[in-house]
């Protein structure tokens, strides 16, 4: 199926009046955005996901000290910002391209242990900027696609670091929901938030956002995203440097420190 095939936000239209078709609305479009590929963590025999994250984690700073050690490191293709959601300054010199998924519990890691570090003494001084870009894995994660959409909603009002926030903040309160509760549940978070509640309903079951989380899908994909959270660090004319999994601060500030003085 290609992006062609999914239906406009028009074919979503719902009664507003009715929870229930509303609940419906969304739960088609994620039934239509099924073929949204699944990464590994299919067949772990008898080691769990987060010892395989810890490793993969493990090896991965090994290669980016190797690679930062060098006199010529090896620096991806330019990667776009597309037109996605940004914390922080949007001068900032230095940008953090990450392709993230909301039901991911490495994802969740991050933003609750790793990030803040990173806002305190780099985002706030206006040197780096966070854009977040949509890559919900599907097939195991199947509320992501809506947690994607209802973040675009309240990116909307202007308040997506809000949505962003509670939706990791709070991801065991939705992670195992069915996707209807997992809706309602969004519902209640864009109230708590103070959000134009009937506009972000009609956002959230239009499935208007659908498009553009399957742009950063494909786009992931092409620059070599194959598990989340995924990162590039850097910007246009330096180049990116990539950092892939839930890597703690200091493996951020090295690859930070350097882009920053390029």
């Amino acid at each position: 199926m290609s992006i062609d095939d999914i239906p406009s936000s028009s074919d979503f239209q719902t009664n507003k009046s009715s929870s229930k078709v509303i609940t419906i609305g969304l739960m088609i479009a994620i039934g239509i955005a099924a073929f949204f590929a699944g990464m590994y963590f299919t067949n772990l025999d008898n080691i769990s996901q987060e010892e395989l994250e810890e490793a993969i984690a493990e090896v991965e700073l090994k290669m980016l000290e190797k690679q930062l050690r060098s006199e010529q490191p090896n620096i991806p293709l330019k990667i776009s910002v597309d037109n996605d959601p940004i914390i922080g300054n949007p001068n900032a010199p230095v940008t953090i391209i990450e392709f993230s998924d909301f039901q991911c519990p490495f994802c969740a890691r991050f933003h609750i242990q790793t990030l803040p570090a990173i806002i305190e003494e780099y985002i706030n001084e206006d040197k780096v900027k966070l854009v977040f870009r949509d890559f919900p894995i599907q097939s195991i994660h199947p509320n992501a696609l809506p947690a994607s959409v209802a973040a675009e909603c309240a990116n909307e009002q202007g308040k997506f670091k809000e949505m962003h926030d509670i939706l990791f903040e709070r991801q065991n309160e939705w992670n195992n929901q069915e996707t209807g509760a997992a809706i309602e549940l969004f519902n209640q978070y864009a109230r708590e938030m103070e959000l134009k509640e009937e506009q972000f309903e009609s956002c959230l079951t239009s499935a208007k956002y659908v498009e553009e989380i399957q742009k950063d899908l494909d786009d992931g994909r092409a620059y070599g995203i194959s598990g989340t959270p995924g990162f590039f660090i850097g910007n246009d004319k330096i180049g990116f440097i990539e950092l892939k999994g839930a890597q703690p601060f200091e493996s951020f500030k090295k690859v930070i420190d350097i882009q920053l003085e390029n």
